[in-house]
């Protein structure tokens, strides 16, 4: 990292310096011309000068400034700079790739910065709802098989949340540390009808190491995920149905618990929405496009705690104005 670089650009420099998981096994045919390092600097680059569209990431990267000609460098490899068919391809196959991009860096973290060094190991799951970008297809429309708008987003949809109401758009999915600093651990995006319960199950298996405690809500109350925490040697604490107050065994631990998973969720949520201007509508449409933007975001706030821990910088304050000095 050079501190005296623009802050995009050490950003951007800073993916040489991740980790990145073992890649997938590739099928037979012309070997790869760009590593996926390539596509993720690229990815950077989108989430922070918000960028929706390769066609918009090209069209800022052409323009004639000094930081635009060091991120054009960073993005040549032996000499060479992709074509737009290329940029289109191989950013469109990268949404697959963050899920597991985003665990790798997670884990790396919680190894570096120590987060549980104070209290309990513990991590919170959550679902916040993201708006669709345009226009909502509501149900009539949709079994009609009508679009009666351009602007809808198609693969989006409905779910009912107890905070906002009824929402047209997507879920991001997450699993976040409990602790001192809010760690991105897993992420996966979905439609907004999916049922977090059947998410969960990606999320949480192979978790770090000594994790003891899940803390989760209604929805996570499910048989199966207590069958997999007891393989995994965690518990799950998720909130119960029926009548308040509750009155059966342990009720004030899981109270604590509760309490403990709203403040690290919820704020980090509301600091994630903030940073990144999605209290509104995401900038994206389709599930590709928004996918690759919002779990890019996910991996833009975990570079941005991995060099401003490097700084010895605040982990949990200062970071909207500091990535709007990007």
């Amino acid at each position: 990292m050079v501190p005296d670089d623009p802050l995009l650009v050490t950003l951007v420099r800073l993916i040489d310096r991740i980790p990145t998981p073992p890649p997938a096994l590739r099928r037979r045919g012309r070997p790869v011309t760009y590593s996926d390092r390539l596509f993720l600097k690229a990815l950077v680059v989108m989430v922070l000068k918000r960028l929706p569209t390769v066609h918009a990431l090209l069209a800022v990267l052409d323009q004639p400034t000094l930081e635009m000609r060091q991120l054009r460098e960073l993005l040549t490899e032996d000499g060479r700079f992709p074509t737009r068919r290329t940029w289109e391809r191989r950013l469109a196959a990268v949404p697959a790739t963050l899920p597991a991009q985003i665990a790798c860096l997670g884990q790396e973290l919680v190894g570096l910065l120590d987060p549980w060094r104070e209290r309990g190991r513990a991590v919170a799951i959550d679902s916040p709802v993201l708006h669709a970008r345009g226009g909502v297809w509501h149900r009539k429309h949709r079994e009609a098989g009508v679009v009666p708008h351009t602007s809808i987003d198609t693969e989006a949809h409905w779910t009912k949340s107890g905070w906002h109401g009824w929402v047209y758009g997507w879920k991001l999915h997450l699993v976040v540390t409990v602790a001192g600093v809010w760690i991105p651990l897993r992420a996966a995006l979905t439609p907004a009808n999916a049922a977090d319960n059947e998410q969960a199950p990606d999320l949480l298996t192979d978790l770090s190491a000594g994790i003891r405690f899940v803390l989760g809500d209604s929805h996570y109350q499910d048989p199966a995920l207590h069958d997999l925490a007891a393989t995994a040697g965690w518990t799950l604490v998720a909130t119960r149905h029926g009548a308040y107050p509750h009155k059966n065994d342990g009720v004030e631990v899981r109270r604590i618990l509760h309490k403990e998973r709203s403040v690290a969720i919820e704020n980090f949520n509301g600091q994630f929405k903030a940073i990144f201007d999605v209290n509104g509508a995401v900038p994206t449409r389709g599930k590709v496009a928004t996918a690759r933007w919002v779990l890019g975001a996910v991996l833009v706030y975990q570079l941005t705690l991995l060099y401003r821990h490097h700084l010895g910088l605040d982990l949990r304050t200062g970071l909207k104005a500091f990535l709007q000095a990007a």
